[in-house]
Order: structure tokens, then C-alpha cells, then sequence
């Protein structure tokens, strides 16, 4: 399994923070309601009085989109997703409790963090802009295959599968965490003034979480410009 940034994203996002980790042997059983409710107090205070769009994590998405063509209102990355519609309801829904977790974690920090299952990935992904060819599919959560827009930054992986679209906006329906999914691929990625401090912490909770409630042993990586490629 490898997981690399192209070098041309390097280039246009030198701000850019990321941090992965692999996860074996995780199950849909473990009770991660306590870790859960201490993420999302700390998620509500600190949008106490604002509003997601406020804070600096999420700033600096809305500017890495714009520049990419998208309208930010339009195309949120997911932690601003999560955090709308935290402050709007009050909670997250459950799903599963590596996504619960990881949800969680992701609107504490306001910082979108991606979870595939490592049995539907080809090869090593790679995060790159979209060629537009018929060869690159991406699988939505209905069943349709989507063709990328050409310039669309995406993970794509060497069988030509797309795990997710417009960067960090929306993860694909073929690697999404079921209750039968074990093995896990966890990335995420910042672009704000602190992330260089702020991706490590991230990353040590959710390998921290999951080794108190699987028993587990994550293997975590940071790729960067010079050393973009990671293997595990």
C-alpha cells in the first residue's frame, strides 16, 4: 500500500500539512461513545458564539477550494460539513464506530480527515488532478459511476478508481467503512497557519482512539514535498 501526493499539488499548495495512517483489525463492535462525546464538546466550544466558517481550518479550505475554481458555499470540505451540521443539529448521526470516531475527531480539529477501506483500493492511491478520461470512476453512495472533471483534484488509486472527489469534499461509495471492513486507510490534510503542529496531534488521537478501543497498532506517516511518497 502507498499513498502519495503528485508533486504538481506540492507545487500549488506548498501550505499543505498531511498525515496518514493504516489501521489492521478493527470491527464494528467497540463502544467509542465516550472518546466520541469528548471530540464533540470540544468541537462545541469552540464554535460557541461563531460559526464554522470562522475558524482558521476551515478558512483556509474555503481558499485552497476557491482557488482550485470551486465556490466555496457550494463545494465545503468535509470537516465544514461535519461542523454545519453539528452546530445545526446538535449532534452527528452514528454510523459506524471507526467513522463516529473519526467524524469526531475531524470537527474538534475543524480538519476534514478520510477513511477508506483498504480492500477496495488498487494498489497505492495517489492524490492528483483528474485526467477527465472514462478510465478514472468514481463510484457514488447510489451506485453511479461519475467521470471527474479534468483539473479535479482526486485520490485515485492504480486500477483507476476514484476514492474521492474535489480533494477533500466527498469520499466514494467503493471504499466507504462497512460493518464487515477491518483494515482502514485514514488521511488527513490541513493548509492553515498551525497545521504543521496541529496534523501531528490529529493524527496521534485517532491512532491513540483506536489503539484503546481495538487493541490495534497503527502505522502513521507525514508525507511532504521532498518525500511525497509513503509506503506501509
Amino acid at each position: 500500500m502507498e499513498f502519495r501526493h503528485d508533486s504538481v499539488i506540492w507545487g500549488q499548495f506548498p501550505e499543505l500539512v498531511a498525515g496518514v495512517a493504516v489501521v489492521r483489525g478493527v470491527d464494528d463492535a467497540a463502544d467509542l461513545g465516550d472518546a466520541v462525546a469528548r471530540y464533540a464538546a470540544i468541537a462545541a466550544a469552540r464554535l460557541d458564539g461563531r460559526a464554522e466558517s470562522d475558524l482558521p481550518e476551515i478558512q483556509a479550505w474555503r481558499r485552497a477550494f476557491s482557488r482550485m475554481g470551486l465556490k466555496p458555499t457550494q463545494y465545503r470540505c468535509a470537516s465544514e460539513s461535519l461542523l454545519r451540521r453539528f452546530r445545526k443539529e446538535g449532534g452527528l448521526p452514528s454510523i459506524h464506530p471507526v467513522i463516529d470516531l473519526c467524524n469526531a475527531i475531524s470537527i474538534a480539529y475543524a480538519t476534514p480527515i478520510a477513511v477508506f477501506g483498504l480492500s477496495r483500493i488498487e494498489g497505492g492511491i495517489t492524490v492528483r488532478h483528474a485526467a477527465g478520461s472514462p478510465d478514472e470512476r468514481y463510484e457514488a453512495f447510489s451506485g453511479e459511476i461519475e467521470t471527474p472533471a479534468p483539473g479535479e483534484v482526486v485520490f485515485l488509486d492504480e486500477g483507476g478508481n476514484v476514492h474521492a472527489r474535489r480533494w477533500t469534499h466527498r469520499q466514494s461509495g467503493r471504499s466507504a467503512i462497512r460493518p464487515e471492513t477491518r483494515d482502514l486507510l485514514v488521511v488527513s490534510e490541513a493548509m492553515h497557519e498551525t497545521a504543521r503542529d496541529d496534523i501531528p496531534r490529529l493524527i496521534a488521537a485517532v491512532a491513540a482512539e483506536m489503539t484503546a478501543a481495538w487493541g490495534v497498532s497503527p502505522t502513521t506517516a507525514f508525507p511532504t514535498a521532498d518525500e511525497p511518497r509513503v509506503a506501509f
